[in-house]
């Protein structure tokens, strides 16, 4: 019998290496069960006592990728979405078109009039009949959550504009919420902060089941950061560009001659696109 691994989580916890729970990971990602299992016998003789999640999931990552790169893009989101910085701008752009794609309009960046003053809010969504103030809380590690102090911010801002809003001639139909986006997580007198006031929170795992990363894989909306074919710089061009998301890029093809893709690299992130997307939707 094999030497039990010791892993430490990001919190600091220790917890032994389970390879049931990296193989589901893998599959969650799309790996077949074979595939799942071949990637974590391959890494298993790699691991030692002490090594981080993070240096797990590299190394799955690593192995994944010369099996099925679309599959290996998709089990690095969470790295990916950590890499639309440094600035929060980018995730602002991405965050307002997964809100588009839900039927929302949108507008990102915008200098809105609140009772007492004016506010510059990431995004406003609306619809027929609600409209809501969204903001985007980017952070470029994961170790990093989103405290109390933001909802107690956002929700001050939040109430000077609703009560702008419920004054203006045209939204008399619509009702008016404060919405809060991470890419990591926030933490409980947050949460609890959220829930007594009524503010929408989400976080890369929450709400259950449609949190960020629920909502990227349902909707096929991966960002840029994603390409295991281009390098870091490339994708930092493209965001620099507005372009966050596969989807635009296949639609912009033209733009990978700008960053001086060959022909034959070029077809191979078109190729990852296609097996990340439907090209069609």
């Amino acid at each position: 019998m094999s030497k039990q691994v010791i892993i430490r989580k990001q919190s600091g916890e220790k917890e032994a290496f389970d390879p049931d729970k990296l193989q589901a990971s893998l599959r969650r990602a799309g790996a077949s069960p074979r595939l799942a299992r071949e990637v974590e016998e391959d890494i298993r003789p790699m691991l030692e006592d002490g090594m981080t999640t993070s240096a797990v999931y590299r190394k799955a990552f690593q192995a994944l990728r010369k099996h099925q790169r679309a599959t290996a893009a998709r089990y690095s989101l969470k790295k990916a979405i950590m890499e639309l910085g440094p600035s929060g701008y980018p995730f602002e752009h991405f965050v307002g078109q997964l809100l588009a794609h839900m039927g929302y309009q949108i507008e990102v960046g915008r200098m809105v009039q609140g009772q007492c003053i004016a506010h510059e809010v990431d995004v406003v969504a609306h619809n027929d009949h609600q409209q809501f103030m969204v903001e985007c809380k980017y952070y470029n590690s994961q170790g990093k959550y989103c405290n109390v102090r933001v909802p107690l911010y956002i929700h001050s801002r939040f109430k000077d504009i609703e009560q702008r809003w419920k004054s203006t001639p045209g939204l008399e139909k619509r009702s008016f919420h404060g919405w809060v986006f991470t890419n990591t997580r926030f933490t409980e007198d947050a949460m609890k902060y959220a829930r007594c006031v009524g503010l929408r929170m989400v976080s890369w795992d929450h709400p259950p089941k449609e949190g960020l990363k629920d909502m990227i894989q349902q909707t096929g909306l991966f960002p840029v950061t994603v390409l295991t074919h281009l390098t870091r710089k490339q994708k930092q061009e493209l965001l620099e560009q507005e372009i966050v998301l596969c989807r635009q890029l296949y639609r912009r093809q033209g733009v990978l001659d700008q960053l001086g893709l060959k022909p034959g690299k070029k077809k191979k992130v078109i190729a990852e696109i296609q097996d990340l997307i439907d090209p069609d939707s």
